[in-house]
């Protein structure tokens, strides 16, 4: 996009993976949504993006930074936080467990209630609502629980110490969600620390990319 060579109005559809983009330089995600923003040309292009009604866009890890730092130009993103260091001030790399949350979320049609493992690799994933967004507002995908399945802040059960747990957003329409987990690492059965038993290939997480898809059509 930025030589030229493609275009985002050729794309129907957007998912920015982890990865420490530009090292997390000016904070995680930040310098990623600023090589977007202050290049006028990719700034044109994203915003149109957006605004169209046929797209989506997923962010995982460095790509849910990268998107709720360009909550200004996503429709319905107003609310989204700045996502800063773990209170552990750690990094935490490690499966832990999550519940996906009644939402609007093209890519968690039909899972909520769910309540699974996924791999977690983050500094920065703290939801800071001081800094940017809407914590009455905000619309939630998901949250970290503990062991019993109660939303919480507690460490280790919840590796950045967000309030009520809360690790995904997503927008009104459900076209764009932006998570800290990686469901990409646990897309396969034998990629997790629990299964009920389900001798297929694939986890529940697979369903994520298959919603995607039908959402397509």
């Amino acid at each position: 996009l930025q030589s030229g060579r493609a275009r985002l109005d050729q794309f129907q559809g957007i998912v920015a993976c982890g990865g420490f983009s530009y090292g997390d330089t000016l904070g995680a995600g930040e310098g990623w949504a600023r090589s977007i923003m202050f290049n006028p040309l990719l700034a044109e292009q994203f915003a149109a993006f957006f605004a169209r009604p046929d797209t989506f866009a997923l962010g995982v890890c460095n790509g849910c930074q990268m998107l709720a730092a360009l909550s200004p130009i996503i429709p319905g993103a107003q609310d989204w936080p700045k996502f800063t260091h773990n209170q552990s001030t750690r990094f935490e790399a490690r499966l832990g467990l999550v519940e996906v949350l009644e939402s609007p979320s093209l890519f968690f049609a039909g899972m909520a209630g769910s309540r699974l493992p996924i791999a977690v690799a983050h500094g920065e994933g703290y939801a800071n609502f001081s800094q940017r967004g809407n914590a009455d507002a905000v619309k939630r995908a998901m949250r970290f629980v503990d062991n019993t399945g109660a939303p919480t802040e507690v460490y280790p059960f919840n590796p950045n110490g967000s309030a009520g747990g809360l690790t995904a957003v997503t927008t009104a329409d459900g076209r764009f969600t932006a998570m800290m987990p990686h469901p990409e690492r646990v897309f396969r059965n034998v990629q997790l620390s629990w299964t009920s038993g389900d001798q297929s290939a694939h986890s529940p997480w697979l369903r994520i990319f298959r919603n995607a898809r039908k959402w397509v059509g």
